[in-house]
Protein backbone atom coordinates (compact mmCIF):
# COMPACT_ATOMS: atom_id res chain seq x y z
CA UNK A 1 0.00 0.00 0.00
CA UNK A 2 1.11 3.58 -0.60
CA UNK A 3 1.43 5.99 2.29
CA UNK A 4 -1.89 7.48 3.32
CA UNK A 5 -2.68 11.14 3.00
CA UNK A 6 -3.44 12.90 6.25
CA UNK A 7 -6.09 15.56 6.44
CA UNK A 8 -4.21 17.02 9.39
CA UNK A 9 -0.76 16.60 10.83
CA UNK A 10 -0.59 18.45 14.10
CA UNK A 11 1.93 19.10 16.84
CA UNK A 12 0.43 19.80 20.25
CA UNK A 13 2.60 22.06 22.41
CA UNK A 14 0.60 21.66 25.60
CA UNK A 15 1.46 18.23 27.01
CA UNK A 16 3.24 18.11 30.34
CA UNK A 17 6.63 16.45 30.42
CA UNK A 18 5.71 15.09 33.85
CA UNK A 19 2.03 14.35 34.48
CA UNK A 20 2.58 13.04 37.99
CA UNK A 21 4.93 15.54 39.61
CA UNK A 22 5.16 19.30 39.96
CA UNK A 23 8.85 20.21 39.90
CA UNK A 24 9.28 19.56 36.16
CA UNK A 25 6.65 21.86 34.66
CA UNK A 26 7.92 21.93 31.08
CA UNK A 27 5.83 20.97 28.06
CA UNK A 28 6.61 19.32 24.73
CA UNK A 29 5.10 18.89 21.29
CA UNK A 30 3.50 15.51 20.62
CA UNK A 31 2.95 14.56 16.99
CA UNK A 32 -0.28 12.92 15.98
CA UNK A 33 -1.93 12.18 12.63
CA UNK A 34 -5.60 12.65 11.83
CA UNK A 35 -7.82 11.54 8.96
CA UNK A 36 -11.48 12.53 9.06
CA UNK A 37 -12.59 11.95 5.44
CA UNK A 38 -15.18 9.38 6.57
CA UNK A 39 -15.98 10.87 9.95
CA UNK A 40 -19.65 11.42 10.66
CA UNK A 41 -19.47 14.59 12.71
CA UNK A 42 -21.54 15.32 15.79
CA UNK A 43 -20.72 12.23 17.77
CA UNK A 44 -19.12 9.98 15.19
CA UNK A 45 -16.62 7.52 16.68
CA UNK A 46 -12.86 8.09 16.93
CA UNK A 47 -10.46 5.20 16.40
CA UNK A 48 -7.35 6.12 18.38
CA UNK A 49 -4.07 4.31 17.73
CA UNK A 50 -1.89 4.20 20.84
CA UNK A 51 1.58 4.69 19.41
CA UNK A 52 4.44 2.22 19.87
CA UNK A 53 8.17 2.55 20.31
CA UNK A 54 8.84 4.24 16.98
CA UNK A 55 7.91 6.75 14.31
CA UNK A 56 4.11 7.05 14.19
CA UNK A 57 3.96 7.37 10.37
CA UNK A 58 5.44 3.87 10.06
CA UNK A 59 2.80 2.37 12.36
CA UNK A 60 0.08 4.37 10.63
CA UNK A 61 0.99 2.87 7.25
CA UNK A 62 1.15 -0.64 8.71
CA UNK A 63 -2.27 -0.45 10.39
CA UNK A 64 -4.50 -0.76 7.36
CA UNK A 65 -7.33 -2.31 9.37
CA UNK A 66 -8.24 1.12 10.71
CA UNK A 67 -8.26 2.61 7.21
CA UNK A 68 -10.30 -0.32 5.89
CA UNK A 69 -13.11 0.09 8.44
CA UNK A 70 -13.19 3.90 8.74
CA UNK A 71 -15.92 4.32 6.13
CA UNK A 72 -18.12 1.57 7.54
CA UNK A 73 -17.95 3.05 11.03
CA UNK A 74 -17.93 6.67 9.83
CA UNK A 75 -14.92 7.10 12.07
CA UNK A 76 -12.18 9.65 12.53
CA UNK A 77 -8.70 8.09 12.64
CA UNK A 78 -6.09 9.38 15.06
CA UNK A 79 -2.55 8.00 15.30
CA UNK A 80 -0.75 9.34 18.36
CA UNK A 81 3.03 9.20 18.63
CA UNK A 82 4.57 7.85 21.84
CA UNK A 83 6.73 10.31 23.76
CA UNK A 84 10.49 9.95 23.12
CA UNK A 85 9.93 8.33 19.71
CA UNK A 86 9.76 9.74 16.20
CA UNK A 87 9.48 13.51 16.48
CA UNK A 88 7.81 13.61 19.91
CA UNK A 89 10.91 14.37 21.95
CA UNK A 90 10.26 16.05 25.34
CA UNK A 91 13.73 17.60 25.49
CA UNK A 92 14.47 17.82 21.79
CA UNK A 93 17.96 16.64 20.85
CA UNK A 94 18.79 16.26 24.55
CA UNK A 95 16.01 13.72 25.21
CA UNK A 96 18.46 10.80 25.09
CA UNK A 97 21.47 12.66 26.43
CA UNK A 98 21.38 11.15 29.91
CA UNK A 99 19.17 9.29 32.38
CA UNK A 100 17.91 12.52 33.89
CA UNK A 101 16.31 13.41 30.57
CA UNK A 102 15.12 9.83 29.96
CA UNK A 103 13.41 9.73 33.34
CA UNK A 104 10.04 10.64 31.88
CA UNK A 105 9.98 7.78 29.36
CA UNK A 106 7.41 5.33 30.71
CA UNK A 107 4.13 3.70 29.75
CA UNK A 108 2.33 5.59 32.53
CA UNK A 109 3.42 8.96 31.16
CA UNK A 110 2.53 7.87 27.61
CA UNK A 111 -0.98 6.81 28.63
CA UNK A 112 -1.48 10.15 30.37
CA UNK A 113 -0.34 11.87 27.14
CA UNK A 114 -2.98 9.95 25.21
CA UNK A 115 -5.71 10.80 27.73
CA UNK A 116 -4.85 14.50 27.64
CA UNK A 117 -4.66 14.46 23.84
CA UNK A 118 -8.13 12.91 23.54
CA UNK A 119 -9.56 15.50 25.93
CA UNK A 120 -7.87 18.24 23.90
CA UNK A 121 -9.27 16.84 20.64
CA UNK A 122 -12.77 16.78 22.07
CA UNK A 123 -12.35 20.35 23.30
CA UNK A 124 -11.10 21.77 20.02
CA UNK A 125 -12.67 19.70 17.21
CA UNK A 126 -16.29 20.72 16.58
CA UNK A 127 -18.72 17.82 16.81
CA UNK A 128 -16.36 15.49 18.69
CA UNK A 129 -17.46 16.28 22.23
CA UNK A 130 -19.80 13.29 22.32
CA UNK A 131 -17.69 10.99 20.17
CA UNK A 132 -16.93 7.53 21.61
CA UNK A 133 -13.22 6.75 21.44
CA UNK A 134 -11.86 3.23 20.84
CA UNK A 135 -8.18 2.56 21.57
CA UNK A 136 -6.37 0.34 19.06
CA UNK A 137 -2.80 -0.89 19.10
CA UNK A 138 -0.48 -3.75 18.23
CA UNK A 139 2.43 -5.28 20.15
CA UNK A 140 3.58 -2.72 22.76
CA UNK A 141 0.96 -0.39 21.29
CA UNK A 142 -1.59 -3.13 21.96
CA UNK A 143 -0.46 -3.33 25.56
CA UNK A 144 -0.99 0.41 25.78
CA UNK A 145 -4.48 0.19 24.26
CA UNK A 146 -5.52 -2.44 26.81
CA UNK A 147 -4.00 -0.45 29.66
CA UNK A 148 -5.64 2.71 28.31
CA UNK A 149 -9.05 1.12 28.76
CA UNK A 150 -8.08 -0.18 32.20
CA UNK A 151 -6.66 3.10 33.49
CA UNK A 152 -8.85 5.60 31.63
CA UNK A 153 -12.28 3.96 31.13
CA UNK A 154 -13.77 7.46 31.24
CA UNK A 155 -11.74 8.39 28.12
CA UNK A 156 -12.03 5.30 25.88
CA UNK A 157 -15.11 3.08 25.61
CA UNK A 158 -13.18 -0.02 24.57
CA UNK A 159 -9.88 -1.31 23.23
CA UNK A 160 -8.46 -3.71 20.67
CA UNK A 161 -5.14 -5.09 21.94
CA UNK A 162 -3.55 -6.99 19.06
CA UNK A 163 -0.56 -9.24 19.79
CA UNK A 164 -0.25 -7.53 23.15
CA UNK A 165 1.94 -9.52 25.59
CA UNK A 166 0.53 -7.97 28.76
CA UNK A 167 1.48 -11.15 30.66
CA UNK A 168 5.10 -11.40 29.43
CA UNK A 169 6.26 -10.35 32.90
CA UNK A 170 7.81 -12.15 35.86
CA UNK A 171 5.66 -14.97 37.29
CA UNK A 172 2.93 -14.52 34.69
CA UNK A 173 4.14 -16.57 31.68
CA UNK A 174 6.89 -19.20 31.41
CA UNK A 175 10.08 -17.54 30.19
CA UNK A 176 10.61 -20.23 27.53
CA UNK A 177 7.27 -19.96 25.72
CA UNK A 178 8.41 -17.24 23.32
CA UNK A 179 11.26 -19.28 21.82
CA UNK A 180 9.21 -22.48 21.82
CA UNK A 181 6.69 -20.80 19.52
CA UNK A 182 9.49 -19.55 17.23
CA UNK A 183 10.78 -23.12 17.03
CA UNK A 184 7.32 -24.52 16.35
CA UNK A 185 6.94 -22.11 13.43
CA UNK A 186 10.16 -23.37 11.83
CA UNK A 187 9.33 -27.01 12.61
CA UNK A 188 6.08 -26.56 10.69
CA UNK A 189 7.85 -24.56 7.97
CA UNK A 190 9.64 -27.56 6.53
CA UNK A 191 11.25 -30.92 7.27
CA UNK A 192 14.41 -30.67 9.42
CA UNK A 193 14.26 -26.86 9.43
CA UNK A 194 14.33 -26.38 13.20
CA UNK A 195 16.73 -29.32 13.64
CA UNK A 196 19.31 -27.78 11.33
CA UNK A 197 19.06 -24.38 12.98
CA UNK A 198 19.59 -26.08 16.36
CA UNK A 199 22.71 -27.80 15.02
CA UNK A 200 24.04 -24.65 13.37
CA UNK A 201 25.20 -23.04 16.62
CA UNK A 202 27.86 -25.69 17.18
CA UNK A 203 28.85 -25.41 13.52
CA UNK A 204 29.44 -21.67 14.00
CA UNK A 205 31.66 -22.37 17.01
CA UNK A 206 33.65 -24.99 15.11
CA UNK A 207 34.22 -22.88 12.01
CA UNK A 208 34.91 -19.68 13.96
CA UNK A 209 37.63 -21.39 16.00
CA UNK A 210 40.22 -20.61 13.32
CA UNK A 211 41.20 -17.40 11.54
CA UNK A 212 40.53 -19.00 8.17
CA UNK A 213 37.08 -20.05 9.40
CA UNK A 214 36.29 -16.49 10.46
CA UNK A 215 37.32 -15.22 7.04
CA UNK A 216 35.14 -17.87 5.38
CA UNK A 217 32.12 -16.92 7.53
CA UNK A 218 32.58 -13.23 6.73
CA UNK A 219 32.70 -14.01 3.02
CA UNK A 220 29.96 -16.65 2.96
CA UNK A 221 27.50 -14.37 4.77
CA UNK A 222 28.63 -11.28 2.80
CA UNK A 223 29.17 -9.39 6.04
CA UNK A 224 29.86 -5.68 5.85
CA UNK A 225 32.58 -6.01 8.51
CA UNK A 226 34.88 -9.05 8.85
CA UNK A 227 34.29 -11.19 11.92
CA UNK A 228 36.84 -11.33 14.74
CA UNK A 229 36.86 -13.93 17.51
CA UNK A 230 35.29 -11.36 19.83
CA UNK A 231 32.38 -10.97 17.39
CA UNK A 232 31.21 -14.58 17.39
CA UNK A 233 28.71 -14.21 20.25
CA UNK A 234 27.25 -11.13 18.58
CA UNK A 235 27.07 -12.96 15.25
CA UNK A 236 25.06 -15.78 16.82
CA UNK A 237 22.79 -13.26 18.56
CA UNK A 238 22.19 -11.65 15.15
CA UNK A 239 21.22 -15.02 13.69
CA UNK A 240 18.92 -15.73 16.64
CA UNK A 241 17.12 -12.41 16.24
CA UNK A 242 16.79 -13.09 12.51
CA UNK A 243 14.87 -16.32 13.16
CA UNK A 244 12.71 -14.53 15.76
CA UNK A 245 11.86 -11.69 13.38
CA UNK A 246 10.98 -14.13 10.60
CA UNK A 247 8.52 -15.88 12.91
CA UNK A 248 6.98 -12.57 13.92
CA UNK A 249 6.37 -11.41 10.34
CA UNK A 250 5.45 -14.73 8.76
CA UNK A 251 2.69 -13.12 6.73
CA UNK A 252 0.77 -14.88 3.91
CA UNK A 253 1.75 -12.25 1.33
CA UNK A 254 4.75 -10.13 0.42
CA UNK A 255 5.25 -7.45 3.06
CA UNK A 256 7.72 -4.81 4.16
CA UNK A 257 7.14 -4.45 7.90
CA UNK A 258 10.60 -5.16 9.33
CA UNK A 259 12.23 -6.06 6.00
CA UNK A 260 10.97 -6.69 2.43
CA UNK A 261 9.92 -10.36 2.50
CA UNK A 262 8.18 -12.97 0.35
CA UNK A 263 4.90 -14.73 1.11
CA UNK A 264 5.16 -17.11 4.07
CA UNK A 265 8.88 -16.29 4.54
CA UNK A 266 9.48 -19.06 7.10
CA UNK A 267 8.52 -21.66 4.50
CA UNK A 268 10.85 -19.99 1.99
CA UNK A 269 13.70 -20.05 4.52
CA UNK A 270 13.05 -23.69 5.34
CA UNK A 271 13.47 -24.71 1.69
CA UNK A 272 17.20 -24.11 2.20
CA UNK A 273 17.29 -26.15 5.40
CA UNK A 274 15.50 -29.38 4.52
CA UNK A 275 18.56 -31.62 4.26
CA UNK A 276 19.56 -34.48 6.57
CA UNK A 277 21.48 -32.71 9.37
CA UNK A 278 23.81 -35.69 9.79
CA UNK A 279 24.88 -35.81 6.14
CA UNK A 280 26.58 -32.40 5.85
CA UNK A 281 29.77 -30.76 7.09
CA UNK A 282 29.81 -27.66 9.26
CA UNK A 283 30.69 -25.59 6.21
CA UNK A 284 27.82 -27.04 4.19
CA UNK A 285 25.47 -26.43 7.09
CA UNK A 286 26.47 -22.78 7.39
CA UNK A 287 26.41 -22.24 3.65
CA UNK A 288 22.73 -23.23 3.75
CA UNK A 289 22.15 -21.00 6.77
CA UNK A 290 23.65 -18.07 4.86
CA UNK A 291 21.20 -18.63 1.99
CA UNK A 292 18.32 -18.80 4.46
CA UNK A 293 19.43 -15.58 6.16
CA UNK A 294 19.48 -13.77 2.81
CA UNK A 295 15.74 -14.36 2.48
CA UNK A 296 15.32 -11.94 5.39
CA UNK A 297 18.10 -9.44 4.67
CA UNK A 298 18.31 -9.45 0.88
CA UNK A 299 15.06 -10.66 -0.64
CA UNK A 300 15.18 -7.77 -3.10
CA UNK A 301 18.80 -8.54 -4.05
CA UNK A 302 19.81 -4.93 -3.50
CA UNK A 303 21.89 -5.30 -0.31
CA UNK A 304 25.63 -5.11 -1.11
CA UNK A 305 26.48 -6.68 2.27
CA UNK A 306 24.81 -7.79 5.49
CA UNK A 307 25.16 -5.68 8.61
CA UNK A 308 25.15 -7.72 11.83
CA UNK A 309 24.36 -4.63 13.90
CA UNK A 310 20.94 -4.23 12.27
CA UNK A 311 18.00 -6.65 12.09
CA UNK A 312 14.96 -4.49 11.36
CA UNK A 313 13.65 -1.16 10.15
CA UNK A 314 15.17 2.07 11.38
CA UNK A 315 11.68 3.33 12.26
CA UNK A 316 11.86 1.61 15.66
CA UNK A 317 13.52 3.33 18.62
CA UNK A 318 15.79 0.67 20.07
CA UNK A 319 17.57 2.81 22.67
CA UNK A 320 14.30 4.09 24.08
CA UNK A 321 12.79 0.62 24.19
CA UNK A 322 15.85 -0.80 25.91
CA UNK A 323 15.56 1.93 28.54
CA UNK A 324 11.92 0.97 29.06
CA UNK A 325 12.95 -2.68 29.41
CA UNK A 326 15.55 -1.58 31.95
CA UNK A 327 12.95 0.19 34.07
CA UNK A 328 9.42 -1.24 33.94
CA UNK A 329 9.06 -3.47 30.82
CA UNK A 330 10.91 -6.45 32.32
CA UNK A 331 10.03 -9.42 30.11
CA UNK A 332 11.86 -12.63 31.11
CA UNK A 333 12.92 -14.94 28.28
CA UNK A 334 14.96 -18.14 28.32
CA UNK A 335 15.93 -21.08 26.12
CA UNK A 336 16.92 -24.69 26.87
CA UNK A 337 18.07 -26.03 23.48
CA UNK A 338 15.70 -28.99 23.82
CA UNK A 339 12.17 -27.62 23.55
CA UNK A 340 13.50 -24.88 21.32
CA UNK A 341 16.13 -24.58 18.57
CA UNK A 342 18.44 -22.17 20.37
CA UNK A 343 21.44 -22.42 22.65
CA UNK A 344 20.51 -22.80 26.32
CA UNK A 345 20.28 -19.51 28.18
CA UNK A 346 18.67 -19.04 31.56
CA UNK A 347 16.82 -15.90 32.59
CA UNK A 348 19.18 -14.12 34.96
CA UNK A 349 17.53 -11.04 36.42
CA UNK A 350 20.63 -9.94 38.33
CA UNK A 351 22.78 -10.02 35.21
CA UNK A 352 20.11 -8.09 33.32
CA UNK A 353 19.88 -5.54 36.12
CA UNK A 354 23.66 -5.11 36.15
CA UNK A 355 23.68 -4.54 32.40
CA UNK A 356 20.93 -1.91 32.75
CA UNK A 357 22.87 -0.17 35.50
CA UNK A 358 26.01 -0.12 33.38
CA UNK A 359 24.14 1.33 30.39
CA UNK A 360 21.74 3.78 32.02
CA UNK A 361 22.58 3.97 35.70
CA UNK A 362 19.15 2.51 36.58
CA UNK A 363 17.89 -0.84 37.81
CA UNK A 364 14.64 -2.44 36.64
CA UNK A 365 11.61 -2.88 38.88
CA UNK A 366 10.68 -6.42 37.95
CA UNK A 367 7.25 -6.46 39.60
CA UNK A 368 6.06 -2.95 38.79
CA UNK A 369 4.08 -3.73 35.64
CA UNK A 370 2.18 -6.44 37.48
CA UNK A 371 1.43 -4.15 40.39
CA UNK A 372 0.44 -1.12 38.34
CA UNK A 373 -1.57 -2.87 35.61
CA UNK A 374 -3.02 -5.76 37.58
CA UNK A 375 -1.03 -8.72 36.32
CA UNK A 376 -3.20 -11.77 35.81
CA UNK A 377 -6.05 -10.29 37.85
CA UNK A 378 -7.84 -8.10 35.30
CA UNK A 379 -11.34 -9.59 35.36
CA UNK A 380 -12.84 -6.42 36.87
CA UNK A 381 -12.22 -4.52 33.62
CA UNK A 382 -14.43 -4.51 30.54
CA UNK A 383 -14.62 -3.91 26.78
CA UNK A 384 -11.21 -5.19 25.69
CA UNK A 385 -10.59 -7.56 22.79
CA UNK A 386 -7.24 -9.37 22.89
CA UNK A 387 -6.24 -10.83 19.53
CA UNK A 388 -3.26 -13.15 19.08
CA UNK A 389 -1.80 -15.07 16.17
CA UNK A 390 -0.90 -18.73 16.53
CA UNK A 391 2.37 -18.10 14.65
CA UNK A 392 3.35 -15.10 16.76
CA UNK A 393 5.94 -15.81 19.47
CA UNK A 394 4.54 -12.94 21.54
CA UNK A 395 1.28 -14.87 21.94
CA UNK A 396 3.01 -16.81 24.74
CA UNK A 397 2.62 -13.71 26.92
CA UNK A 398 -0.77 -12.70 25.54
CA UNK A 399 -4.35 -13.24 26.65
CA UNK A 400 -5.57 -16.23 24.66
CA UNK A 401 -8.70 -17.15 26.63
CA UNK A 402 -11.86 -15.25 27.45
CA UNK A 403 -11.76 -13.63 30.86
CA UNK A 404 -15.37 -12.44 30.87
CA UNK A 405 -18.17 -11.63 28.43
CA UNK A 406 -16.53 -8.30 27.64
CA UNK A 407 -12.86 -9.26 28.11
CA UNK A 408 -12.56 -11.41 25.02
CA UNK A 409 -9.74 -13.34 23.35
CA UNK A 410 -9.61 -13.96 19.60
CA UNK A 411 -6.99 -16.46 18.42
CA UNK A 412 -5.92 -16.45 14.77
CA UNK A 413 -4.23 -19.83 14.10
CA UNK A 414 -2.64 -18.70 10.81
CA UNK A 415 -1.69 -15.26 12.08
CA UNK A 416 1.73 -13.79 12.78
CA UNK A 417 2.39 -10.55 14.69
CA UNK A 418 -0.83 -8.42 14.68
CA UNK A 419 -1.80 -9.65 11.21
CA UNK A 420 -5.36 -8.52 11.93
CA UNK A 421 -4.24 -4.87 12.08
CA UNK A 422 -2.83 -4.98 8.55
CA UNK A 423 -4.69 -4.10 5.34
CA UNK A 424 -7.09 -6.63 3.87
CA UNK A 425 -5.25 -8.76 1.34
CA UNK A 426 -6.37 -11.35 -1.20
CA UNK A 427 -4.05 -13.88 0.45
CA UNK A 428 -5.43 -13.39 3.96
CA UNK A 429 -6.46 -16.70 5.58
CA UNK A 430 -10.08 -17.08 6.61
CA UNK A 431 -9.10 -16.97 10.28
CA UNK A 432 -7.92 -13.36 10.07
CA UNK A 433 -10.92 -12.26 8.02
CA UNK A 434 -13.14 -13.76 10.71
CA UNK A 435 -11.14 -12.06 13.46
CA UNK A 436 -11.48 -8.63 11.83
CA UNK A 437 -15.22 -9.13 11.40
CA UNK A 438 -15.57 -10.01 15.09
CA UNK A 439 -13.52 -6.99 16.10
CA UNK A 440 -15.73 -4.65 14.08
CA UNK A 441 -18.84 -6.13 15.67
CA UNK A 442 -17.42 -5.41 19.13
CA UNK A 443 -16.64 -1.85 18.04
CA UNK A 444 -20.24 -1.39 16.91
CA UNK A 445 -21.50 -2.80 20.21
CA UNK A 446 -19.38 -0.40 22.27
CA UNK A 447 -20.41 2.54 20.10
CA UNK A 448 -24.10 1.68 20.46
CA UNK A 449 -23.82 1.32 24.24
CA UNK A 450 -22.13 4.71 24.43
CA UNK A 451 -24.83 6.32 22.31
CA UNK A 452 -27.59 5.04 24.59
CA UNK A 453 -25.81 5.68 27.90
Amino acid sequence: MTEKEFVLQICVPVLQIDHFGFLEDGTFKQRYLVNDEHWHQKGGPILFYTGNEGDITWFCNNTGFMWDIAEELKAMLVFAEHRYYGESLPFGKDSYSDTKHLNYLSSEQALADFAVLIKELKRTVPGSQLSPVIAIGGSYGGMLSAWMRMKYPNVVVGALAASAPIWQFPDMAPCGDFYKIVTQDFAEGGLNCDVNIRKSWKAVDNVAATDSGLRWLSSEFSLCSPLKKTDVAGFKAWLQETWVNLAMVDYPYEANFLQPLPRWPVQVVCKYLGFDPYSVSDYQMLSAISEAVRVYYNYTGSAPCLNTSSTATGSLGYIGWYYQACTEMVMPMCTDGVQDMFEPQEWNFQAFSDECHALFGVRPRADWAGIFYGGLDIASHSNIVFSNGGLDPWSGGGVTRNISDSMVAIVIPDGAHHLDLRYNNEYDPHSVLSARAQEVEYFKLWISFYATA
